[in-house]
């Protein structure tokens, strides 16, 4: 089973981080990481910019999907980076994401990533069929 693991922070955690040992919070993430990757679990991950001048959203409310620059949002919307991880089970998963090292005011919201057995019944759709070859061709799992 696959897992999302999506960081999000309160603005008491924000400022929390900006009073932190910068070298200390990369280290336990470091730490993190490198049993994760040990463990066989880890798939991908990244941190995702503060900078809101990078950030946008695509709004598909109308008929032409409208782009709007950040900043957006409330700080308890964002997320600030994630996991993806493979494990046995969601008991597993749990267990992980209980030894992220995130501080108080900081939440890990931890979703399946969906596979195809969320769609049986559409075994001879084009592009289901077609997604297998091109996860191949991206070397994901």
């Amino acid at each position: 089973m696959k897992f999302m693991l999506i960081m999000r922070a309160t603005d008491d955690a924000k400022k929390a981080y900006e009073a932190a040992d910068i070298e200390q919070i990369i280290n336990a993430m470091g730490t993190f990481n490198e049993s994760l990757m040990k463990a066989g679990v880890l798939l991908a991950g990244d941190g995702l910019s503060d900078d809101m001048s990078e950030a946008f959203v695509v709004d598909f409310s109308a008929e032409d999907p409208i782009v709007t620059d950040g900043p957006y949002g409330e700080t308890h919307e964002l997320f600030n980076g994630f996991w993806i991880i493979q494990t046995a089970s969601k008991e597993e998963a749990v267990q992980w994401a209980r030894r992220c090292p995130l501080g108080p005011g900081n939440k890990l919201e931890v979703r399946r990533v969906t596979d195809m057995s969320d769609f049986e019944g559409f075994a001879d759709n084009e592009y289901l069929q077609k997604q297998a070859g091109w996860r191949e061709e991206l070397k994901q799992p």
